[in-house]
C-alpha cells in the first residue's frame, strides 16, 4: 500500500476508478483539492496534521458522516472501516463501493 495515495477520508486512492480518468495524484498529494473541488474532510485533517482521520480521536466526527451518507460519495462502511485499521498500523484496505453502485 503506498501512503501516498490513503486517502483521509479512509478510501485508498490507488485503487480509485478516477485517478487515472482524471490523472489525480491521490489525498496525501492533492492538499485537499481532489479533482473534484474543495474536501472538507482532507481539509480538516490537514489543517489538524493528521495523514487521514483515522488518527482523530472524533473519529466518525459529522464532516465523515455527512461524507459517507452523501448520495454522490457516500459508501457502506468501507472508510470508517479502513481508517480504523490504518490507526493500528494495519496497511489493508477495503475498497469502497459507493452507495450508488448496483450490483449485479
Amino acid at each position: 500500500m503506498d501512503k501516498n495515495l490513503v486517502g483521509r477520508c479512509g478510501t485508498y486512492c490507488g485503487v480509485c476508478d478516477w485517478k487515472e480518468k482524471t490523472n489525480c495524484p491521490g489525498c496525501q498529494r492533492c492538499n485537499g483539492k481532489p479533482f473534484w473541488g474543495n474536501c472538507l474532510v482532507a481539509e480538516c485533517s490537514i489543517d489538524k496534521n493528521y495523514n487521514h482521520c483515522g488518527e482523530c480521536s472524533k473519529v466518525p466526527c459529522d464532516k465523515l458522516v455527512g461524507a459517507y451518507n452523501s448520495k454522490d460519495h457516500g459508501d457502506n462502511g468501507e472508510r470508517l472501516i479502513n481508517l480504523k485499521n490504518w490507526a493500528k498500523g494495519n496497511t489493508t484496505y477495503l475498497k469502497v463501493r459507493t452507495l450508488n453502485t448496483e450490483e449485479s
